[in-house]
């Protein structure tokens, strides 16, 4: 059985439940006496129904948010990603007449010429430096670089990742797996 509301509404039925005058073929009341609904019951259950579909919207709506800022986020990190990629990529494409090793630190200079090159003497070595000085660069384990000003962040990290994973360690073993 259906109730409709307004039309101009999205939902504009309230579905009740279809009556059975005899359930399994047993009549065990009155129909007329028990099915009887007062129109106020009616609009009632039309409006809980709307508010009701108000809070579902309103709640999708808001985990769809969460959802778009994570989106800007992954997005953002994914830049970042890349841009350090590219940088890491020049870096090992700059000339130089050595083997680099990750745990050090090199120089990066530019020659007159606009040539750019590794070295390993940093600036306060040379006294009067002959050559433009960039910046310095931490080569690491995994082969990416790290410029001076975010080296001690960068080790702060690894000292807390080292700490944790110690202690990872230490508890499966204490705990037997």
């Amino acid at each position: 059985m259906e109730i409709c509301k307004s039309s101009d509404s999205p939902m504009s039925t309230v579905n009740l439940v279809e009556a059975d005058p005899a359930p399994g073929g047993v009549v065990l009341v009155n129909p007329y006496r028990t099915n009887k609904m007062d129109k106020m019951d009616l609009v009632a259950m039309a409006q809980e129904i709307q508010k009701a579909d108000s809070f579902v919207h309103a709640n999708v709506s808001n985990k769809l948010q969460v959802i778009a800022e994570q989106v800007r986020f992954l997005q953002e990190q994914a830049r970042r990603v890349l841009e350090e990629a590219k940088q890491s990529a020049d870096l090992h494409h700059v000339p130089c007449n050595f083997v680099k090793k990750p745990g050090h630190i090199y120089y990066l200079y530019n020659r007159p010429s606009g040539q750019n090159y590794f070295s390993i003497i940093s600036p306060q070595e040379w006294g009067n430096c002959p050559h433009e000085y960039i910046g310095a660069y931490r080569l690491e384990p995994d082969h990416s670089w790290t410029p001076e000003d975010k080296m001690k962040a960068r080790t702060d990290d690894q000292q807390m990742i080292n700490k944790i994973l110690t202690c990872s360690n230490t508890l499966s073993i204490t705990m037997g797996k």
